[in-house]
């Protein structure tokens, strides 16, 4: 157990970007306020989650790490073919770590905050009835 702890740390939220989380945290956008007034405290579905997150160099917006669950809230610059081409090399490479992505656009929260909050809590309960599902798969 060690091993495993030992190795994560290497990975997740690593001392030397701990002043770019902070930063980051102090600095969210109006969308990024919204979600985590929603998501803070475990308010969506019980989840714990935590803001700016890090795996090795990437910061993620939101992350539930009961469920490996990514929250990215994607604003006008995302639209860009460079950073297109950024996230997606980004969110490989954190998917690598068996962490899911849901990538929810400034549109979505302001035009419809509900459906985007359900858009979230699909994928939550379908990650819960995989586990469900595997662990009496197990039995």
């Amino acid at each position: 157990m060690r091993l495993k702890i030992e190795h994560m740390n290497k990975h997740f939220n690593r001392q030397t970007e701990k002043d770019r989380r902070r930063l980051l945290r102090r600095n969210q956008t109006h969308c990024e306020k919204i979600m985590w007034l929603n998501l803070r405290n475990r308010r969506l579905l019980g989840i714990k989650f935590r803001r700016q997150y890090s795996v090795d160099q990437y910061i993620i917006d939101f992350y539930a790490p009961e469920l490996k669950l990514a929250i990215e809230v994607d604003g006008e610059v995302h639209n860009h073919p460079d950073q297109k081409e950024y996230d997606l090399k980004r969110q490989k490479y954190i998917e690598s770590f068996g962490i899911r992505f849901v990538r929810i656009t400034n549109e979505e929260l302001l035009g419809n905050s509900e459906r985007a909050f359900n858009k979230i809590k699909e994928v939550i309960m379908n990650i819960k009835q995989i586990r469900f599902e595997n662990s009496h798969m197990e039995e």
